[in-house]
């Protein structure tokens, strides 16, 4: 029997559905061998073969299953909605392997709602500020960056983009770059079809990610890893 990454379990999904309906920790623990089987060792499989394969490569990403995966308990100390659990699988891939680190991979698995992801997730202040700047003196180089990604297909994420321009660049009026400015995250999604948890499918679909996203990623590394190593500098 192979150890390695074949694909998300046939019941994957509809565990996660059914979770939905039943948010209570009887109904997971009775049915929790579902979700070891079908969901938690399948995404455990998919990081052990992608930190091979990033590796084998020489890309300065990783993962493992410890300091990758989010849990399915969720934090309901200061959610609004207190049910206990999530409807989704995910995990990073960052240069580190852990969540913290900044310049990402993201895969999402939930029933209607699966994508990839890719880049720089809820920034320091000072961070999103010299990245913006960097859009606005490097475009070009920018916008090269980017192209591996575009044309895979994936798209800036539109979320929690502010409706006026960010202070200090009010001189901007191109309206892509002030798009761009606008966003709080820099961070580009695709959508897959759920078909594609099938297989070794999603582990390719990784793999051509990781490949693709190293112009962007670079890009960023270089704007935001000197403005965290001035800041712990000045840390005590």
């Amino acid at each position: 029997m192979s150890t390695g990454y074949q694909g998300f379990g046939d019941k994957a999904l509809p565990f996660l559905k059914a979770l939905g309906f039943h948010q209570n920790r009887d109904w997971f623990h009775d049915n929790k061998e579902l979700f070891e089987e079908h969901l938690n060792e399948p995404r455990g499989r998919l990081i052990d073969d992608l930190a091979a394969r990033l590796a084998e490569s020489n890309i300065p990403l990783t993962c493992n299953r410890k300091s990758s995966t989010f849990r399915i308990n969720r934090d309901i100390r200061f959610a609004k909605q207190k049910h206990p659990y999530n409807t989704h699988v995910s995990a990073v891939i960052t240069r580190s392997g852990t969540k913290k680190d900044q310049g990402l991979l993201y895969f999402h698995v939930s029933p209607g709602d699966c994508f990839l992801s890719v880049g720089f997730y809820a920034m320091e202040p000072d961070e999103l500020r010299a990245f913006r700047d960097a859009i606005v003196t490097r475009r070009t180089m920018f916008d090269t960056a980017l192209e591996p990604l575009i044309d895979l297909g994936y798209v800036f994420d539109q979320e929690n983009s502010l409706k006026r321009t960010p202070r200090g660049f009010e001189q901007i009026t191109d309206p892509e770059t002030l798009a761009l400015i606008r966003l709080r995250h820099l961070t580009l999604s695709r959508p897959f079809a759920e078909e594609r948890l099938e297989g070794s499918i999603l582990l390719d679909d990784l793999t051509e990610l990781a490949e693709a996203a190293q112009p962007f990623l670079s890009f960023g590394w270089r704007v935001l890893d000197p403005v965290r190593a001035a800041r712990n500098e000045k840390q005590p």
